[in-house]
């Protein structure tokens, strides 16, 4: 174990861990913000970054934010097991913790919601692309999990590890790597090894379980009757739905089906219109069919095997004057990844 140890703790992170401790005071307070409806990798890595700056230095206040609620019912039940409390960030006085961090997210993403507060440390694994600054900014976008990144963070600063912080980095990067199926390298191995070997593996399993909640059936129904498939491609607009995990979980659904090996699944959530990728990460670059076939509406980016893009309901209006019928967004969702095939070829 302890060659594992060495092979996590980096320079660069060992140098990003006493740059912190001299951001910090004594019994300070410290926000931590995520974006979006939380998910294991996000909610691991906020409470590494609590234990590690509580141990460091002590906190005299501290709180967890999103900009979503947790709404997957494994996500759910994955925080009522680590007994983490997550407010609502419009909910929350930013201005009365002087620490804000950003994790598993950039500033950019939460676009007004954080108003005139600046974030100091940004913590993420996504690809960035827009100009933002933060006093400490940890940006790794080879990583599979933000999980492995704070692992070594942890490592780095010598704190004591709780088993059920072991148990939360191990689910983060199980699920956040989905058990090693998208892109990872060798540290996303390591701290999982490690992280396994110390946590409640009994716990991680019960929480796996805990998957797809029975009003959701009506969503995989809608998709059964209203989906597109397109040799080894798979394209479905579910209409309004409650949340993004609706797409997310049909998705994942369709992606286990004989001889398709490229899911496009979109839905309506709130004020925007949610497109959701999956694939298996060798025919398709997901993020990169996002980017090119819809980045010019909205946010649009990921992985090689899953990606996200949200337009504004009032852009995808005005694209389709006003018409957001089954036939109409489907012709436009057909319509956008049609020119992209044509535009860049096969994806290999």
């Amino acid at each position: 174990m302890k060659r594992i140890e060495s092979l996590l703790i980096k320079e660069e992170t060992l140098h990003n861990v006493i740059k912190l401790k001299s951001m910090v005071r004594q019994n300070d307070t410290l926000a931590v913000l995520m974006y979006g409806s939380p998910d294991p990798d996000a909610i691991a890595s906020a409470m590494a970054l609590h234990e590690l700056l509580k141990q460091m230095v002590g906190l005299s206040g501290s709180i967890f934010a999103a900009t979503e609620p947790i709404v997957r019912q494994q996500n759910v039940e994955f925080v009522r097991a680590m007994k983490v409390d997550i407010q609502l960030l419009h909910q929350v006085d930013l201005k009365a913790y002087r620490m804000v961090a950003i994790i598993d997210a950039q500033p950019t993403f939460f676009g007004e919601a954080l108003k005139d507060i600046q974030p100091r440390i940004v913590l993420d694994h996504h690809p960035c692309t827009t100009v933002w600054h933060a006093e400490l900014a940890d940006i790794r976008e080879n990583y599979g999990a933000l999980s492995t990144i704070m692992t070594e963070y942890l490592l780095a600063a010598k704190v004591k590890i709780p088993k059920r912080l072991y148990t939360a980095l191990l689910y983060g990067i199980k699920a956040d790597t989905n058990n090693f199926e998208r892109d990872v390298i060798l540290e996303d191995m390591s701290a999982y090894y490690l992280n396994f070997a110390r946590a409640n593996r009994q716990l991680v399993r019960r929480i796996e379980l805990n998957q797809i909640p029975e009003r959701f059936l009506k969503y995989y129904d809608h998709s059964y009757h209203h989906r597109r498939r397109y040799r080894d491609r798979l394209v479905s607009f579910l209409g309004r739905v409650e949340s993004v995990d609706v797409c997310v979980q049909v998705a994942d659904f369709y992606l286990r089906l004989v001889d398709i090996y490229y899911v496009i699944v979109a839905g309506i959530v709130k004020d925007r219109l949610v497109i959701i990728f999956r694939g298996d990460g060798y025919r398709q670059d997901c993020g990169a069919i996002a980017q090119k076939a819809f980045g010019t509406y909205g946010s649009a980016g990921g992985h090689r095997s899953a990606a996200r893009v949200e337009i504004p309901i009032d852009t995808i209006k005005d694209v389709l004057h006003h018409d957001l019928s089954q036939e109409s967004v489907d012709h436009f969702l057909v319509q956008r990844l049609h020119r992209k095939r044509s535009l860049t070829g096969h994806v290999k």
